[in-house]
């Protein structure tokens, strides 16, 4: 299926077409039509923020358009930042100024009272107006200071994952207390909050195509 990918972050990007390319899908990037729309998101969830941008791109290219919102919600800040996490510091996709704000106001709480959870909405877009959405999060922790790494792009030099991906599919615990930027693109995939909300997607996927068919 050929399926726009509807984001101007580079590395949402990067992991959108990772992923979905695995699933056997064919990603177009908003560059690659020439599309520069930038949809305001109004939403007050994830879930409505996905479904406003996946309506845009879609009806904007005349394809199937897929879109992610996404964002981390730490406990002690009662869900901070949550749907402002692009924009947390006052400006969007800001990542250093971002960071430098959650760790401001998190700082002197000791490990077992910074819990997190990143998490991601999911929406696919069909021409016809059909649509459907997932869901995936990834539990965790925020850092005391950036683990900066190879990869990774946002919060993921501060966020502490749970767990880690393994080659067998199976994953463990993250012993060694490695942040999301310092995962393998294998790794992080298999227990991120996007991935896991891809992987829900797949899974219906296939029956949500046979009916707009009929």
């Amino acid at each position: 299926m050929k399926i726009c990918a509807a984001t101007n972050n580079a590395g949402k990007l990067k992991e959108l077409r990772r992923i979905l390319e695995a699933q056997g899908h064919t990603v177009v990037s908003l560059a690659e039509l020439g599309v520069t729309l930038d949809p305001e998101e109004t939403g007050k969830t994830f879930a409505e923020n996905a479904a406003i941008k996946a309506k845009a791109f879609c009806e904007a290219t005349g394809l199937a358009a897929i879109a992610d919102d996404s964002g981390l919600c730490v406990a002690a800040l009662g869900g901070e930042p949550g749907v402002y996490s692009a924009r947390y510091c006052g400006r969007h996709g800001d990542d250093e100024a971002n960071n430098d704000k959650l760790l401001e106001k998190l700082a002197g709480l000791p490990a077992d009272e910074r819990r997190a959870k990143f998490v991601s909405a999911v929406c696919l877009r069909l021409p016809d107006g059909r649509s459907l959405a997932s869901e995936g999060q990834c539990a965790g922790s925020i850092a005391f200071a950036r683990k900066a790494g190879d990869y990774g792009f946002g919060y993921d030099p501060i966020f502490l994952p749970a767990a880690i991906g393994q080659p067998d599919g199976t994953t463990r615990p993250n012993a060694e207390g490695r942040s999301y930027a310092q995962l393998t693109p294998a790794e992080k995939d298999a227990v991120s909050h996007r991935g896991a909300a891809l992987r829900a997607m797949a899974e219906k996927l296939p029956a949500f195509l046979a009916d707009a068919e009929k």
